[in-house]
């Protein structure tokens, strides 16, 4: 049966064979680069609860054909031993182990090795002719035990949804260095404070985009034109092409724990994030200013009255000047007249706008205000302002607190 994505976009190599493949309705994909625990993250997904349908799981360890030898050598005895892992027992789910030592060097990132994953997820999902789902996990996460069944259960209950974004929440003790975890406080605060502020302002699309903890249909991975190459990021890009599709949801009923520690696998993201926190010995994490938030909100809440509206130039003098200063006057009339034009509805008006004002936009222009207008602040200061918007007084709280507080509200507001 012919498919255009896996004939034009998809990674060319195949690795596992099609007599292999089974009947699964949820795939689990797994970067691996120079892991030092990979078993730990197995052994979390093979405690899970058991779904209705069947499950497989494919372990991309890879490297860049420049990779140290080091780095080579330890990528075949982690395979080694999760083939030993695998044999030893019967285990619950099917498990498809890929080595790749030589990615092309331009390209060799997490970005690529999910996305052999997930190709090779596709293939095994064609194969049945069925739509099914593909969960992003990290090799050094674990989950809470239902994390499958609930996965499972939210596209089942929800036919059109393109994709997910699961709940996680980052140890914040245990055996490593107490930098560690006060790092992880910090950084996690911001990742929260950055998504709950754009859901304050009325951004429709603000979900949190963490690799470890995303999932999408087969069919929207597709349509979307599956994973990126990027070294870093891809999970941020690759969501905010899956999320415009709309029907795009929030999973809170269960829980990743991705690692806290310390990590050079990536430019950027928690790994890289802690590092320099350590490096540095930084007291306190930077974060946007909350009057960053304060004008988009002022922008998005006057989205509908653009509608059909004719004198854009007189709204747009009401608009904060951050705002103006980020999208030239002749642009956004050239834009809000094209919208209306083609909009038959509110509804399509709006789908439109924000398809130009997107989450790639949304993120340039929180870079835009805080260099030009708003520098940032303690993320201490911007998370107390946040529970200020929800009536809770938080100054007096330690970070630990704040933290715990702000995921109960994460967990409470599902989409």
């Amino acid at each position: 049966m012919s498919n255009i994505y896996l004939e034009r976009y998809a990674f060319p190599q195949t690795y596992i064979a099609p007599e292999d493949y089974g009947k699964p309705g949820l795939i689990v994909v797994l970067p691996c680069h120079n892991e030092p625990d990979l078993l730990t993250s197995l052994e979390a997904i093979e405690a899970c609860e058991t779904p209705e349908g069947e499950v497989s799981v494919i372990v991309v360890i890879n490297a860049s054909a420049q990779a140290d030898e080091e780095i080579k050598k330890h990528n075949e005895y982690t395979l080694g031993a999760c083939q030993k892992w695998f044999a030893v027992s019967n285990r619950k789910y099917q498990y498809h182990f890929i080595l790749e030592n030589e990615l092309p060097k331009k390209h060799a990132g997490v970005g690529l090795a999910r996305k052999i994953g997930m190709d090779e997820a596709v293939r095994m999902f064609e194969s049945q002719e069925k739509d099914g789902v593909i969960l992003c996990f990290d090799a050094d996460s674990t989950c809470e035990p239902n994390l499958l069944m609930e996965v499972e259960k939210l596209f089942a209950e929800n036919p059109k949804a393109p994709g997910g974004s699961i709940h996680f929440e980052h140890p914040v003790e245990g055996s490593l260095e107490p930098e560690v975890y006060e790092g992880i406080l910090n950084y996690e605060l911001h990742l929260r404070y950055y998504v709950d502020g754009l859901k304050y302002a009325g951004f429709p699309y603000a979900f949190q985009t963490i690799g470890s903890s995303m999932a999408a249909r087969s069919s929207a991975y597709q349509k979307q034109g599956g994973m990126n190459r990027r070294k870093a990021g891809e999970d941020f890009y690759f969501l905010h092409k899956i999320i415009p599709l709309g029907n795009f949801k929030e999973l809170n009923t269960t829980k990743i724990i991705p690692s806290p520690r310390r990590s050079d696998r990536v430019p950027f993201g928690t790994g890289r994030a802690i590092g320099s926190w350590l490096d540095e010995g930084k007291s306190e994490l930077l974060s946007y200013h909350p009057q960053v938030f304060e004008d988009l909100k002022v922008f998005f809440s006057a989205v509908d009255g653009l509608y059909r509206l004719t004198d854009i130039e007189k709204q747009w003098q009401d608009y904060p000047e951050s705002i103006r200063q980020f999208v030239p006057f002749e642009e956004f009339k050239s834009q809000i007249q094209e919208f209306n034009s083609q909009a038959n509805s509110l509804v399509t008006y709006q789908k439109r706008f924000f398809q130009w004002f997107d989450g790639f936009k949304a993120l340039k222009f929180v870079h835009f205000a805080r260099d030009e207008f708003y520098p940032n602040v303690t993320v201490t200061e911007g998370v107390d302002w946040l529970f200020g918007t929800l009536g809770k007084d938080s100054k007096s709280w330690n970070l630990k607190r704040k933290l715990v507080e702000l995921r109960k509200v994460n967990r409470n507001c599902q989409q």
